[in-house]
């Protein structure tokens, strides 16, 4: 617009003061980044009347942007994103930046207006303060992808404490690390390296979308650039895996951005946990690698108290085992020498009715003590960290738990083959017998000892095979007599 004397003058911009208000509003309706970048370049589209509308940005990668797709009108074909530094023809066009902050964020690019008249310089100014508005909403919008990143890493790195503090093995502790941060940096494989009698790193475990076979066993030979700074505990960032002269393994050409973390917690070095992308991926930003950074420290703390926790266990194996083998020394011993003793003094006698008789006693009081042994290395062959599954199994699970109370085991015996001839319905009920003629052996004063036997050859009075639960305690019970016998006994 001109005045009479042919200036050009700026047009009043209340008249499109509605549709300002309009778009400033839009931009910020959406917190998530590329949905807030593409409310901007349809604004701008809108605002001005611009046939084709683009954003560049001044680092793609930043904020894990690869590519907007601009604004086209109906039935058109799309623009390509143009790179940071460039910008459409100069006939008909107009470029405005978009700056967060201090920071350049990018450049927003119009062409072309459905008019077909050139851009004013009202349409300028109505496009930088479009600008402005456009570089809050984008800091927000950063600030709360950056919120929900870190909500996602600290959940993951409280999930892998979890299941690493719960029961499993090392190697299953390490594909869950590895497994887990695969997953929240959206890597194509998550990796665990280890220090090797070599001097080198080796891939120890791999969690990948496809068979990680190959993967595994993969080493980084002494000598190599990368190795220094990983076995130092410090972390390697890569733009390229295929074409960064520092890697050096023959897997390395699958991959593109990385990220080598180490898993050091009060300066142990457990590992490095590598997170590698697909060739061509977006590369990692600078959220994402102190994000994963923290994730491979907690992660390491996690580790070295799951292996604290399970060192712990084995000690209270060993320590209750060493119990047992105490306990099998003193009731072996003592039975051995009572009947060294009874045979000593049936020789001196010589009487060969005493003698059948203490031979028989002392035949017997073998046959018991190999079978306390018998039981005893049974119970010990048991998986420390699983529950028994076995009849057998479950019946020394419950004089153990009885232990605990009494403050000594009690002898457990079995007779025949238990564990093919009683059923599961049996099992039941014998085991609850069991426990309780436990717990009522456990409250008589002077109990010093209990006998548990279980026989599977047993006869019914009615002539029927069957099983047969006797708990023999030697405390005193009301009417002052020692000697309680408890007998449950069912049908096979």
């Amino acid at each position: 617009m001109t005045d009479p004397a042919g200036h050009d003058v700026v047009a009043d911009p209340l008249p499109r003061l509605p549709p300002l208000l309009e778009a400033v509003l839009s931009v910020g309706t959406d917190l998530e980044l590329r949905t807030t970048l593409q409310h901007i370049v349809d604004a701008a589209a809108e605002l001005t009347g611009a046939r084709y509308a683009a954003l560049g940005t001044a680092d793609p990668g930043q904020d894990g942007l690869i590519e907007l797709l601009p604004r086209t009108p109906s039935g058109g074909t799309p623009v390509s994103l143009r790179s940071p530094g460039a910008a459409p023809p100069a006939t008909g066009s107009l470029t405005v930046p978009i700056r967060v902050q201090d920071e350049e964020f990018g450049t927003l690019h119009l062409a072309g207006k459905e008019s077909g008249a050139a851009f004013t310089p009202e349409d300028e100014q109505l496009l930088h303060v479009l600008a402005a508005q456009a570089g809050i909403a984008i800091g927000n919008a950063r600030l709360y992808e950056a919120a929900r990143q870190r909500e996602r890493w600290i959940e993951g790195a409280a999930a892998v404490t979890t299941a690493l503090l719960s029961d499993g093995s090392a190697t299953d502790a390490l594909t869950t690390v590895a497994e887990r941060a695969r997953i929240l940096a959206d890597a194509s494989a998550g990796v665990i390296l280890q220090p090797n009698e070599a001097g080198g790193m080796e891939i120890v475990t791999a969690s990948t979308y496809d068979d990680p076979g190959d993967i595994v066993g993969t080493t980084i030979a002494p000598g190599s650039p990368v190795l220094e700074q990983l076995l130092g505990g410090e972390p390697v960032f890569i733009d390229d895996s295929a074409t960064d002269p520092r890697m050096t393994t023959h897997v390395r050409h699958r991959f593109g951005p990385s990220m080598m973390l180490p898993l050091q917690a009060g300066g142990r070095l457990i590992g490095t946990l590598a997170l590698p992308r697909r060739r061509g991926d977006r590369p990692y930003t600078s959220v994402e690698r102190l994000l994963a950074t923290q994730f491979a420290s907690q992660a390491a703390v996690a580790l070295v108290l799951a292996d604290a926790q399970h060192s712990r266990e084995l000690l209270a194996v060993f320590e209750d085992r060493d119990r047992i083998a105490r306990d099998l020394h003193d009731l072996v011993v003592q039975r051995l020498f009572a009947t060294g003793m009874m045979l000593e003094s049936t020789q001196r006698r010589g009487t060969t009715d005493d003698v059948h008789e203490t031979l028989g006693k002392a035949v017997d009081e073998l046959q018991s003590t190999i079978q306390e042994v018998r039981t005893t290395i049974f119970a010990l062959q048991q998986p420390p960290a699983d529950a028994p599954t076995t009849f057998r199994g479950k019946v020394l699970r419950e004089t153990a738990g009885a232990a605990a109370l009494l403050g000594f085991a009690p002898s457990t015996h079995f007779t025949g083959a238990v564990e093919s001839r009683v059923t599961d319905a049996n099992a039941g009920h014998l085991l609850t017998a069991l426990r309780r003629a436990l717990a009522t052996a456990s409250r008589r004063p002077a109990v010093s000892r209990i006998e548990v036997t279980v026989d599977a050859t047993a006869t019914l009075p009615d002539g029927r095979e069957g099983v047969r639960l006797t708990v023999h305690d030697d405390g005193r019970t009301e009417d002052g007599s020692t000697g309680t016998t408890v007998t449950w006994q069912a049908p096979l």
